[in-house]
């Protein structure tokens, strides 16, 4: 095919359009955060699209405690000065003068451009600081209420209240708890955060919020209220009727930090002076639901002047607060709501409403009847195949959320402390005919930005991108969750990080896995060894599986790539070190890591009628073996990357004999595997674990055994993210495709086309007769196998990074247009800006678009049948256009 045209948009646009400013700044990957608990927070900005080849060539940032004086440039706390860098992301704070606690600091950057041409100043942006622990002066308060600790009770509700005496300039408040938290202050609900404080190793780490409070308060008289829930520290988790997990009793810790215009301040904290009583929530579970009693509301309880004098004093306890955090990653909020688009019987005779989407988070119920009228909503993820209401595959959680109306009208009813994931809800106790008003799903997630989209020409592959985005949002609660339905719901280390790629291009998640691995290097063995799960809920001897472990080192490796961050690979480098080291320790003289448990390719299809040994197994030791290697080898790019040169000489001998090994016990002298198995070879070619003379027999082989089974994978966990990756690299970009729009199962279109919006945990959790898979685990939200996104996004859509220049500072494009497709597009926006493709084929004429965002550069690369053509550009956008035969 030979180009007959080729359109590049160049030059740059004249200085006095320098209108538009810099834009995107962030503290923390967060705008105008709050709280801030790192010591030296770090700022990046976006530059203003000025037209093509825009480069930064210096900044200056300049930060004080008034927005007065930064905007004047006089009583600066830091001022860089001019910096020749075309850094613009995760600067760090470099001053003399160490911030100060509970402070908010204004900021401001400008930047020169290309030849020195100046921008001006930003806007002013903020950040807030945090607490020290030595800052805390309330005290740990625990109702004195007396309850079964075998059961979900009534939720404690501690109330006092405080005198502000005189004209307030701002106010905060700082609060954390044992168990969940909602807290009112004068009749009002404080923030919108949802499950505060978040899930963390609560005895080690326990985060806290900080709200502004200043338009809440009042001169004179004021009440504050908290209500605790079970959640995960004292609720029903893991399984067998396992609760306490982190502890007993509730509890909360709040100061109130008041600053008056006059220069003055006050301090109100929990303490002697709170009381407690129960109210309308009487149990709350994360697994089993709210039920929630309207009768039993106290009114105007958190109103100053209520009578409390039937209520009960608290108890004071002594917590240690040296594991107090401020938030790291984002809060669980209200996202978007949902209304439903049927209401039906079944063949039972259940009243069922369907919301067309499988999803996370509850149903607001309104309503008005008697009083006393209970109305009960079950939640389910699916139908049977007779049509009824399908509940056996949650296992033991209930789901089940209860209102008992208190007759006054219309009442409206969402839960507090609880979450469901569901697409159908059978209702039952509902007084009247209920409507489609009656109901609406409120969907929670962490607040992660949505980044990036895919779409393409083909229906089905759209809809497999919008359950890969909606199986994010429903797992994405405060932790990587592998489910977020059954009894389960835990960070399971595997899962996250097979899909960590994928969630990468979908949502902004650097501050999410921030938090996240915090507690992997927090619940990590003395030994090295990691959690299945995290955080660490199951027995002390759950630890170390190959592929669910090397989350530890294959995340903060993601997150270094996709966002530039060298500070998470310095924050993590001990325990992605100490993983190695325990491989390395199980592994001893002879480097076989054949010790500890390993869940294998879980999950992996399997023939029913096997008989004669032709299956998808792949042996366990390979599998350890495979990411022995591999996390050896990022480990020893983390170490280069942060300068630690020894265990780059370390390690890199280490990965050599690892890797002898591996070819010593899994690879005949032909280049076969002992493993005949599509994850075996997947494994080893993508983890560079065979002589390269070897690579291309092994890349056929994994071909030859793909179409034997007539262009389906028969992968599990552990090998899906790495197949399509596999086949592209070693020129097999048609068996990828092939293997994409497979519609039969096992694949990836099996489940769309059986009516799935999100993906499920097995590929074939309803079999094509209707049936279910096993119900002791059938998840169908689970995430794992939506890791394909990485390659749509990477090789469809054609946005890759280089891994020599991280975050996208450039940009490889590189579109490879196969199966049935006419038209990709795809959208990531960058810690520089959008960067974008667009692609289509149209009579035989090839035409792709693409926007690379200021401050980068990218090499595009034209698909040719002669051969590939690159073009290295700046920023700017980009048309080419070529006959395609």
């Amino acid at each position: 095919m030979a180009r007959f045209l080729t359109i590049f948009l160049t030059g740059l646009l004249p200085v006095w359009l320098f209108s538009q400013s810099i834009s995107g700044l962030k503290c923390e990957y967060q705008e105008n955060p709050l709280c801030i608990g790192a010591e030296n927070p770090r700022f990046s900005w976006m530059l203003p699209a000025l037209g093509q080849n825009i480069v930064q060539s210096s900044f200056q940032i300049r930060i004080s405690t008034s927005e007065s004086d930064l905007k004047k440039g006089r009583n600066l706390i830091w001022d860089s000065g001019k910096i020749l860098s075309d850094q613009s992301v995760n600067v760090a704070y470099a001053g003399q003068t160490p911030l100060n606690s509970a402070t908010r600091y204004f900021w401001q950057v400008r930047v020169w451009i290309n030849e020195g041409k100046p921008i001006p100043w930003s806007e002013t942006a903020w950040f807030e600081t945090g607490l020290k622990p030595s800052d805390w002066t309330a005290m740990w308060i625990e109702s004195n209420l007396s309850e079964d600790l075998k059961k979900s009770s009534p939720s404690p509700m501690l109330r006092s209240e405080f005198a502000v005496n005189g004209k307030i300039r701002d106010a905060r408040l700082y609060i954390t708890a044992h168990g969940l938290y909602e807290a009112q202050i004068n009749g009002e609900r404080v923030g919108e955060d949802l499950l505060t404080p978040g899930w963390t190793s609560y005895n080690k780490r326990l985060q806290y919020q900080v709200y502004d409070i200043t338009d809440q308060l009042r001169q004179g008289n004021n009440a504050i209220g908290v209500v605790l829930g079970d959640g995960w520290y004292r609720g029903f988790l893991v399984w067998q009727n396992h609760r306490n997990t982190y502890g007993e009793k509730l509890g909360a810790l709040a100061q109130i930090e008041v600053r008056y215009t006059n220069g003055k301040t006050a301090r109100f904290t929990t303490g002697q002076n709170w009381k407690s009583a129960t109210g309308p929530v009487i149990a709350s579970d994360i697994y089993n639901g709210e039920t929630y009693d309207a009768r039993e509301e106290k009114m105007g309880w958190t109103l100053p002047g209520y009578d409390d004098s039937d209520w009960t004093p608290v108890k004071v306890v002594d917590y240690p607060k040296e594991h107090l955090i401020a938030q790291v990653g984002p809060p669980v909020r209200k996202i978007q709501e949902i209304s439903p688009v049927s209401i039906f019987q079944t063949p039972k005779g259940e009243t069922v409403v369907d919301f067309g989407q499988n999803m996370v988070g509850w149903v607001k119920l309104t309503a008005s009847g008697k009083t006393g009228t209970r109305i009960t909503l079950y939640h389910a993820e699916v139908l049977d195949k007779a049509g009824n209401f399908y509940t056996e595959n949650l296992r033991a959680a209930k789901q089940k959320n209860e209102y008992i109306l208190n007759g006054s009208g219309t009442e409206t009813f969402e839960p507090h402390f609880t979450f469901q994931g569901f697409r159908y809800v059978k209702v039952e106790g509902f007084p009247g005919t209920i409507t489609k008003d009656n109901l609406t799903g409120v969907v929670i997630h962490s607040a992660m930005a949505p980044t990036g989209n895919f779409s393409c020409s083909d229906s089905l592959l759209n809809q497999l991108q919008h359950n890969i985005q909606w199986g994010q949002k429903g797992n994405f609660v405060d932790v990587p969750t592998d489910c977020p339905q059954r009894d389960e719901r835990l960070g399971w280390t595997g899962d996250a990080q097979v899909f960590a790629r994928t969630a990468a291009f979908n949502m902004d998640v650097a501050a999410f896995y921030t938090k996240w691995l915090g507690d992997v290097a927090a619940d990590q063995t003395p030994e090295g060894a990691v959690p299945y799960v995290i955080p660490q809920v199951l027995r002390a001897k759950d630890v170390g599986s190959a592929g669910w472990a090397d989350a530890a080192v294959i995340i903060p490796w993601t997150v270094y790539l996709t966002y530039g961050d060298t500070r998470i690979l310095e924050n993590q480098y001990p325990s992605m070190k100490a993983w190695v080291d325990y491989m390395a320790d199980g592994a001893g003289e002879n480097y076989l890591w054949d010790t500890v448990f390993t869940f294998g390719d879980w999950l992996f299809y399997s023939l029913q009628d096997d008989t004669d040994g032709t299956s998808a197994i792949t042996d366990k030791i390979l599998i350890k073996q495979a990411f022995f290697a591999y996390s050896t080898e990022l480990l020893i790019k983390t170490a280069a990357v942060i300068g630690k040169k020894d265990d780059v000489e370390k390690y890199s001998r280490l990965l050599g004999r690892v890797k002898e090994t591996f070819q010593r016990e899994f690879v005949t002298p032909s280049g076969r595997l002992v493993s005949n198995s599509q994850t075996a070879y997947v494994l080893a070619l993508n983890f560079d674990l065979l002589p390269e003379s070897q690579r291309p027999a092994a890349a056929k082989r994994l071909v030859e055994n793909i179409r034997s089974y007539k262009n389906h994978l028969t992968t599990g966990f552990l090998g899906t993210p790495y197949l399509c990756h596999v086949l592209s690299r070693f020129g097999y970009e048609d068996v990828a495709y092939d293997l994409l729009f497979q519609e039969t199962y096992p694949s990836w279109l099996y489940p769309v086309k059986m009516g799935a919006t999100t993906i499920w945990e097995r590929w074939d959790g309803i079999r094509p007769d209707g049936s279910f898979q096993n119900v002791g685990m059938n998840s169908f939200n689970h995430y794992a196998y939506g890791a394909i996104g990485d390659w749509m996004y990477q090789h469809i859509a054609g946005i890759q990074l280089d891994p020599s220049v991280p975050g996208y500072k450039k940009a490889i494009i590189r579109p490879r247009p196969g199966g049935k497709l006419t038209h990709a597009s795809g959208k990531l926006l960058t810690m520089y800006g959008e960067l974008t493709t667009d692609w289509k084929i149209e009579a035989n004429v090839f035409s792709l678009s693409v926007v690379i965002p200021p401050n980068t550069t990218a090499s595009i690369v034209l698909p040719k049948l002669s051969g590939d053509e690159i073009h290295q550009v700046g920023a700017g956008s980009y048309n080419f256009s070529y006959e395609w035969k």
